[in-house]
């Protein structure tokens, strides 16, 4: 199956819907791919996607963010930090993560906790490579 797949897409189902797309879209800063009265999809690169969808029409419920951490890695931590910080989105302080990488945290309006973290390693984000074995 992984030698076959295209993209991947995490689907958040929230109560706090038009709020949450807001956040993403303008505050966040997502480009937007798909969008209908109930349902966003936004870029997060080539072949990743995460799409917003209104509990009150869909058969999935919000799970109130219970287990739910989006991890977004990016180049300059700081600036990124900074910049959340003067849209008032209260960002956590940076701290070391075990994994030899910064990070730190903000929240959603619907509570989905977002971990923003930059490599200390000096190489890139290693390639995922879909031959398999």
């Amino acid at each position: 199956m992984y030698k076959n797949l295209i993209s991947a897409n995490m689907i958040l189902y929230c109560k706090e819907w038009d709020e949450t797309v807001r956040f993403y879209r303008d505050r966040i800063g997502l480009p937007v791919l798909l969008s209908t009265d109930w349902f966003v999809e936004f870029g997060l690169g080539p072949a990743s996607r995460l799409s917003i969808a209104d509990d009150r029409h869909a058969s999935i419920k919000s799970c109130a963010s219970a287990g739910i951490t989006v991890a977004l890695q990016v180049e300059d931590i700081d600036s990124v930090r900074t910049h959340a910080k003067k849209l008032g989105l209260r960002p956590t302080a940076i701290k070391r993560h075990p994994w030899d990488a910064t990070v730190f945290y903000l929240f959603d309006p619907e509570g989905h906790r977002l971990e923003i973290w930059e490599s200390l390693k000096s190489d890139e984000a290693p390639e995922l490579s879909l031959q398999g074995p």
